[in-house]
């Protein structure tokens, strides 16, 4: 389900076992890092602190988290953070000639929507790279941030809404595994938007979901152990950002990156994770995680994504097959 479908945004919902708190933020500046456990705390105290795992979900392309584990190699703190996220934005700056900033050729807007439509292939390009997520699990460490990062969050003078679930759990049980075969093109650059109906994998999760019963939990799509020239993604499934932008950074990685200061290409080689070619960051995303919780309106659980967001399998090679394996796992919180 899309967040549309959950109704206005509530502050906090109480389940038996699991709250889930839903905060509404906006972003103070284009680009920008909030200490999202932090702002649990003072909006509605230690309803979370009770719990060793905290889940948080991020309805929106160019907003997210960083992995737990990325984020403790770069000290979690924000004079780690921020550092390695500027320097995505220096590989992929604002207005560097983008295909999906090319809005007269996106034929799914109508002409008042490119009137207002953001220009932000970078934004999309930065998330992207510096493998942001949109769902993610940490466990509870003393007073370590849990950052919400912004790569889009003003268009023009307009802050923009965002929006985050947090969900607090003290176990989470397997429920069902399957594995499911993506067909795929014969184009060695290429990617697949995993929600499309015709591909059954949805339709899948979803009977699985009520033939369990699974009230609040999670889906993890993984690439089978094998599988090296590919990666996943949650984005805009835009055709020229998936099929042109990410495609010519596949190809070329610093292909949008213009001549900066060497001060600020000095940030490049200071972080830890070494050279900073796309398909380098891509091969680390392995799997992705989506929430799966009740609708407000219906009661029914579905697996929760926002308007524009799409599970992608992006791929760089072609190892003779037509198809590619897709682990998937259904939890339960408890």
């Amino acid at each position: 389900m899309t967040l549309g479908d959950q109704g206005p945004a509530r502050s906090v919902t109480m389940a038996a076992r699991c709250p889930e708190i839903m905060l509404e933020m906006q972003p103070r500046a284009r680009f920008d890092v909030v200490d999202v456990r932090r702002r649990v705390f003072e909006k509605c105290g230690p309803i979370l602190e009770r719990f060793p795992w905290v889940l948080y979900c991020s309805y929106h392309t160019t907003a997210g988290y960083l992995d737990q584990g990325l984020a403790s190699r770069l000290n979690a703190r924000r004079n780690g953070v921020t550092p390695y996220l500027r320097a995505f934005q220096t590989v992929f700056p604002a207005g560097a000639g983008y295909q999906h900033d090319e809005l007269h050729l996106r034929e799914e807007l109508s002409e008042e929507q490119r009137r207002t439509e953001p220009r932000n292939g970078d934004s999309h390009l930065a998330f992207i790279g510096a493998g942001l997520r949109s769902c993610v699990a940490y466990h509870k460490r003393p007073n370590e941030p849990v950052y919400f990062i912004d790569f889009d969050g003003v268009n023009g003078a307009r802050p923009r809404q965002r929006i985050t679930s947090i969900v607090g759990f003290s176990e989470e049980k397997v429920v069902a595994r399957e594995r499911f075969e993506i067909p795929i093109g014969a184009q060695p650059v290429d990617s697949v938007n995993l929600n499309d109906p015709s591909l059954g994998l949805f339709d899948r999760i979803q009977t699985l979901i009520d033939r369990h019963g699974v009230s609040k939990g999670r889906i993890q799509l993984t690439l089978a152990e094998t599988d090296r020239r590919a990666s996943l993604t949650v984005n805009e499934y835009e055709t020229l950002l998936m099929q042109r932008d990410l495609k010519d950074v596949i190809g070329n990685p610093f292909r949008f990156m213009v001549e900066r200061p060497c001060r600020l290409l000095a940030s490049l080689r200071r972080i830890r994770t070494s050279t900073m070619t796309c398909t380098r960051f891509l091969r680390r995303q392995r799997s992705i995680s989506l929430l799966v919780s009740e609708c407000a309106i219906t009661g029914a659980s579905r697996v929760v994504q926002g308007k524009y967001q799409s599970p992608i399998l992006v791929q760089w090679g072609l190892d003779g097959g037509t198809t590619r394996e897709l682990d998937f796992c259904l939890t339960q919180f408890q």
